[in-house]
């Protein structure tokens, strides 16, 4: 069909309008680092496991944790282990002094940092409304009551997240060796970490370190080599009855862990920057070494 004179003048017309409103016309710049901001808090939120993920790792063995090449030497280690005295394990669980709340830690040298148990309770309440899905989904992590807080210590920024803030570990029994780690920055959780420990190998030992525990000891895979020093790392883990002490070597120091029902956890000060994970070691009550993370196969011992 032939065009009319009329209706190519108005395509004419309107090309040009097109054409200078191109070269006039310029969207606004991309707000590049409020996109750059997100994307990185958004990367840090996904190395945590929440939502329906959470299912899955529950599901993940132990041995899933060394995907770094674990086997590695440990000629790199600079800890010298100072001797340490025995501690009696704990007691499983303390009251709460809210009826809604976690239970307490076993003893009061779990709570570190000048971190009281009200501002860790809150902080775990916080993190289970913020992180954890709805009532009866797969992402529900329960209530606060449901826990009991173990470990609190603080937490050091680093160059993807530059805020300080605290970290509050807490554990529940269903499913088995459950835990969440909460992480809170003014009092707002920026993350949380779940996983449970009744996937483990049939052989495993009588000691179990924490298959996502390297967020209480690693600051920063971005910043591998260039820590924040003085750093509070943590360690945590399941320990069987025969078990009656834990000693960790981390760095420049060595500490004994407090046994905690059928939890271990252990804290201290990093003043040098590391390659190789905490050395972990168990012992029965006649002081025989029982467990050592160096000839365990499931645990990574170079950091990634």
């Amino acid at each position: 069909m032939n065009k009319s004179y009329e209706q190519e003048e108005l395509e004419a017309l309107m090309r040009e309008i097109l054409a200078e409103d191109a070269y006039t016309i310029q969207p606004s710049p991309a707000p590049y680092p409020a996109i750059r901001r997100q994307g990185l808090a958004e990367r840090r939120r996904r190395v945590a496991v929440t939502g329906a993920a959470l299912i899955a790792l529950a599901a993940v063995p132990v041995g899933a944790y060394a995907v770094n090449g674990g086997d590695g030497g440990r000629g790199a280690d600079t800890a010298a282990p100072n001797p340490s005295v025995s501690a009696s394990r704990a007691p499983a669980s303390s009251p709460s002094s809210s009826p809604d709340g976690p239970a307490r830690p076993a003893t009061k040298g779990q709570l570190l940092d000048g971190i009281t148990f009200e501002q860790a309770a809150d902080g775990l309440r916080e993190c289970l409304r913020a992180e954890g899905g709805p009532a009866g989904s797969a992402g529900h992590l329960g209530e606060a009551k449901d826990y009991r807080i173990v470990l609190a210590l603080k937490s050091t920024g680093d160059s993807n997240r530059p805020g300080d803030g605290i970290n509050v570990v807490a554990v529940k029994e269903r499913p088995a060796g459950f835990r969440v780690v909460c992480n809170l920055e003014d009092g707002v959780a920026s993350g949380i970490s779940a996983s449970a420990s009744d996937a483990a190998p049939p052989d495993a030992g009588p000691v179990v370190p924490d298959v996502n525990g390297g967020t209480l000891y690693q600051q920063s895979f971005p910043d591998k080599g260039h820590w924040r020093l003085p750093f509070r790392w943590g360690v945590i883990g399941t320990v069987e009855p025969s078990v009656a002490k834990v000693t960790v070597s981390y760095g420049d120091g060595s500490t004994t862990a407090t046994l905690d029902g059928r939890w271990f956890v252990a804290a201290g000060m990093l003043n040098q920057q590391v390659t190789l994970a905490p050395h972990i070691k168990g012992y029965d009550t006649a002081g025989k070494l029982v467990y050592d993370s160096d000839t365990d196969s499931a645990y990574a011992r170079s950091l990634p």
